[in-house]
């Protein structure tokens, strides 16, 4: 157990039965009173995040998780299919909880799958993925005017906006995080 005021943006911990990421903390101590320690956490489970207040005495229980290279096989309809390269054990992980990361993902992409007691709590993406383009409309002549931008359809089914001069089938770098073109791949 640590306390509270010890966590530091990406360490994880454990409080009332709920697994979190510290994304921020902030700590406030007045004159007098005790130390306060404003958390800015996402719940690992759920992918909520929420801003938790406790004072310098509320005890925390720190752990680790277990991050494992897999590599993404299919879509089996509600399930995302990975499976580990040196055992070939395969791991199905419900659709619904890779709402985003299924975005990014096409067949044989490598990934990392975090899990914490035998639970499977997410998949980690690289920052950028090299995607297709399956649709895109050609650039219309004298429309150069502040940056402008068009929009793509990937081969994941995403659509981002990307420059005029990208055209249809080419690879472009998609950012992860934010699902924004990047660059050409």
């Amino acid at each position: 157990m640590i306390n509270v005021t010890e966590l530091r943006p990406g360490n994880y911990f454990e409080d009332q039965g709920n697994i979190y990421l510290v994304l921020d903390i902030l700590l406030n101590k007045t004159a007098m009173r005790k130390m306060v320690a404003k958390v800015k956490v996402k719940n690992l489970r759920t992918g909520a995040i929420t801003e938790m207040s406790a004072n310098s005495g509320y005890q925390v229980d720190p752990i680790r998780l277990d991050k494992k290279k897999m590599t993404y096989l299919y879509d089996s309809g509600d399930f995302l299919v990975f499976m580990d390269q040196s055992t070939y054990e395969q791991v199905e992980i419900p659709e619904s909880r890779l709402e985003w990361e299924k975005k990014f993902l096409k067949e044989n992409s490598e990934v990392e799958i975090v899990t914490y007691e035998d639970e499977i709590l997410g998949v980690n993406l690289p920052a950028k993925v090299a995607l297709k383009i399956v649709h895109t409309e050609p650039a219309v002549r004298g429309d150069s005017v502040n940056k402008a931008m068009k929009d793509a359809e990937l081969e994941t089914g995403l659509v981002v906006k990307v420059p005029l001069f990208v055209g249809q089938d080419e690879e472009v770098l998609v950012r992860t995080d934010t699902g924004e073109y990047d660059g050409r791949a």
